[in-house]
């Protein structure tokens, strides 16, 4: 149990706490750990307590309401932030979100997620940090203190084994102890330990047999217990589903309101006997001290009084975007290096993609935010290159399917009662439609509220056939140019997932052939679906739009032109919402649509192609050693263009090494299964996922664990290391300056207990990055911790150290070795 001193503050705040629990009645208390609506909880007027508000996360602060007129910083995706493989970077990433979250007039963040990437179908990873469970426990630590750096809190998630998207609501993962201990809890424990995080999330699933909000050992012996967490526990949205096992099982609060397990259900659960009132006040001394913590439990001293210096949001996003990208290849042509890209040698330059024009720079579901301006890749090198240097060209569109209407719609949503009153009337940044409790628009309630209609322009970018759609549930009529193209009604079939209006099926609704730059008046009206016995009210559904789809060969053929033509191309590639969102996982690794042509008419047209993946994942590349280079850009955030002009042109390094290990195929991945059998999902691999299942299956994938390129060279010199503390000296040997992450990876040698459980090769134990000025010497000092060489005993569940020699190996990355030393490892 971690015992952290406690100061006055901390003696004040408790008092304060217990002195409001005292006043508060058994309906009071009960109240108080049931959402009010979507995303706080009621106020407290008998303790002057007023409502306490939660937001998503982790890119950006959503705020209460979904809705550009209130915009949000969008940073890089978790994965970028991991990439950068700095915690510093982290933690000033979290306080640029508690300065948007206090904006907001939010007290605690629904973020950060630090699920692992067990296999890399899963849908979600882009939200999540890496495949290792050090790497993702040291981003998280520091964003979760720069986050309450600036007095706000944050809720760790998914807690735990949230590890795919597939039967999230209703999967069991069936996962052995030592595994669950050494990679799945490992990064929950590091945050618990190093961060003091006041909250934790628990998740969809169930582990063992027990839905995570009832998991009574995994939240109150090991998360209260054994780590001694003590902040609040709050259930994913809708995961609460028993009223007595969750409170007996340690969930604080159920979320969201106002139809939940908690509230007058737990209060009468409390008289009938089958839950002490006892456990009732737990639960609620864990939200008064989240109350208190933040600064609105009256009597108590928030924990910060002065936010840190304010940020400058731009500049930041920009920053975490070029320290994030990874530079997996970088081939010389004519003795020179392709990226940086010399524009005195090589003035004409080719941008070729859809992703270019397009950008995507976040992934999709609860994570997205909308920003005041984004800069694409064609916007940020415009900007960077003189008039007259840069062509476009689409190539190949991967956006073979319906998606959001947003490219040149300009729209507004009306809601209206039952007899036709305008109840309000509110601009739409795009085609969806999402009001979940509080985010009805003002004037607007749920029992009124009777259809809702989008209407608005559509001005065409391409000459064709537009097919336009819907997503969602309820009675649709929509109209293009006048013409009724659907007047019909959509139900929810067999679907069982409570957000299938939000992530569901997109149906294609009729096609209108219009010119480019024509606009037209379009409309769609929903009589709205509501589901009586939802636990939520919530109003959700889309307009959709395809614009017309061109032969593919006549495109590429075009872009293999724009190619030929210039001195260096450069091909941004990347994933769809369809592809890589929250609500599903994915069928592939590849790039949809014709990209992975494309590129190879490219390639073979220019030699100097440089590639940039914009995806939030993995992707394949059968393409990777056909071109020049091949740049990750990850979801870059909203200063993504920009950034990418900088590293592109060489005013900045590409800065990230790879959090997990990219395939050649999706068929050489040692673990792939996202899909229960029979409700089950068995995690058979044991602790064997990542590099660690890599090497022991002996394959060699695209780009290994820790790879990542830069535009300088580096020399290592010397490593002394003791069972505390790794020295490495280093040199910068190029011409310019740079950036190294030393990485430090543990080899189990002679002399150990030949019947203890079967390692990997090799883990990651340590990790730090270094700066230096071209033929600049530095040291960098890497602590080494104790648990790097213990192992989960499943015979005497608790950690034993495993004695005896190792090998301490200072890396570039996973394969790329440049100095080891022997370590002996004593009690």
């Amino acid at each position: 149990m971690t015992d952290a001193p406690t100061t006055p503050a901390d003696d004040a705040r408790n008092e304060s706490v217990e002195t409001a629990l005292a006043k508060l009645d058994l309906d009071a208390k009960t109240r108080l750990l049931a959402g009010q609506d979507q995303w706080s909880l009621p106020e407290m007027p008998e303790i002057e307590l007023p409502s306490l508000v939660m937001s998503d996360g982790p890119v950006g602060v959503r705020g209460v309401r979904w809705t550009p007129e209130d915009p949000s910083v969008a940073l890089p995706s978790p994965t970028a932030l991991a990439a950068s493989w700095d915690p510093e970077l982290a933690r000033r990433a979290g306080r640029l979100l508690a300065q948007e979250a206090r904006r907001k007039g939010v007290h605690v963040l629904l973020a950060p997620t630090v699920n692992l990437h067990r296999s890399p179908l899963g849908g979600r990873h882009f939200e999540s940090y890496s495949e290792d469970p050090y790497l993702t426990g040291e981003i998280g630590t520091g964003y979760v203190r720069g986050v309450q750096d600036g007095g706000v809190g944050t809720t760790v998630k998914h807690f735990v084994a949230n590890d795919a998207e597939t039967d999230r609501f209703t999967v069991n993962n069936v996962v052995a102890p030592r595994t669950l201990r050494e990679l799945y809890l490992a990064p929950f424990e590091a945050i618990v330990k190093n961060a003091r995080p006041w909250g934790v999330m628990a998740a969809y699933n169930t582990v063992n047999g027990s839905s995570m909000t009832e998991h009574r050992y995994l939240q109150q012996t090991v998360l209260r217990g054994e780590w001694g967490f003590d902040g609040f526990i709050v259930s994913d949205w809708l995961a609460a589903r028993s009223t007595v096992g969750d409170i007996l099982g340690g969930l604080d609060v159920a979320m969201p309101g106002p139809r939940t397990v908690y509230g007058e259900q737990l209060a009468a659960a409390v008289r009938a006997g089958e839950v002490a009132e006892s456990a009732v006040d737990g639960a609620v001394r864990n939200v008064l001290r989240l109350a208190a913590r933040v600064g609105i439990l009256p009597g108590a001293p928030a924990v910060v009084t002065e936010p840190p210096a304010p940020v400058d949001g731009e500049a930041l996003t920009r920053e975490i975007a070029r320290r994030s990208f990874v530079l997996v290849r970088n081939e010389a042509r004519d003795g020179h290096p392709a990226l940086p890209i010399g524009t005195a040698r090589t003035p004409r330059i080719a941008l070729i993609g859809a992703s270019a024009r397009d950008a995507r720079i976040l992934g999709g579901g609860s994570a997205t935010v909308f920003p005041a301006a984004v800069v694409t890749p064609l916007d940020g090198l415009t900007a960077a290159l003189p008039e007259g240097s840069l062509t476009y060209t689409i190539g190949a569109d991967p956006n073979t399917e319906l998606a959001l209407a947003a490219e040149g719609f300009d729209l507004r949503a009306t809601a209206r009662s039952a007899d036709g009153r305008v109840l309000a009337t509110v601009e739409l940044p795009n085609g969806r439609v999402q009001w979940v409790g509080s985010d009805l628009p003002d004037g607007v309630s749920y029992d009124d509220l009777d259809s809702v209609e989008i209407t608005g322009t559509f001005t065409a970018r391409d000459t064709g056939d537009h097919a336009f759609g819907t997503r969602g549930l309820g009675g649709f009529t929509l109209a293009v140019d006048g013409e009724v193209l659907f007047d019909g009604y959509q139900d929810r079939g067999e679907s069982s997932d409570p957000f299938e209006a939000f992530f569901g099926a997109q149906t294609e609704r009729g096609r209108v052939r219009l010119a480019a730059g024509q606009s037209v008046d379009i409309s769609l009206r929903d009589t709205v679906y509501k589901i009586t016995d939802a636990p939520m009210k919530a109003i959700g559904f889309s307009l959709l739009h395809l614009g017309p789809q061109h032969d593919p060969d006549e495109l590429i053929a075009e872009a293999a032109l724009a190619a030929a033509a210039a001195d260096t191309v450069v091909v941004v590639v990347g994933t769809t919402e369809r592809v890589e969102s929250e609500g599903f996982d994915r069928k592939d690794l590849r790039l949809p649509g014709r990209q992975d042509d494309l590129v190879r008419a490219v390639a073979a047209a220019n030699p100097y192609t440089v590639v940039v993946v914009n995806s939030g994942s993995p992707v394949e590349m059968p393409w990777r050693e056909d071109v020049a280079a091949v740049l990750l850009s990850w979801f870059p955030g909203q200063q993504g263009g920009a950034a990418l002009a900088e590293v592109l042109l060489g005013a900045e390094e590409p800065g990230g090494r790879l959090p997990t290990t990219w395939p050649v195929a999706l068929a050489d991945a040692p673990v792939t299964d996202t899909t229960p059998t029979d409700g089950e999902l068995h995690y058979e691999e044991g602790v064997f996922i990542g590099y660690r299942a890599w090497e022991k299956a002996g394959s060699v994938p695209a780009y290994p664990f820790g790879h990542g390129l830069g535009y300088t060279e580096w020399g290592y010199e010397t490593l002394d290391a003791t069972p505390t503390e790794v020295r490495v000296r280093l040199r910068n040997a190029g011409a310019r300056p740079g950036r190294e992450v030393v990485q430090l990876y543990a080899v189990p040698g002679t002399g150990q207990d030949p019947a203890a459980p079967e390692r990997p090769a090799r883990w990651l134990a340590g990790f730090a990055s270094v700066e230096a000025a071209p033929g600049e010497t530095v040291e960098v000092s890497v602590p080494l911790r104790r648990r790097a060489f213990e192992i989960w005993d499943e015979g005497t569940d608790s950690w034993s150290l495993i004695e005896g020699r190792y090998e301490i190996q200072a890396a570039h990355s996973l394969t790329d070795v440049r100095l080891s030393a022997p370590l002996t490892v004593e009690r």
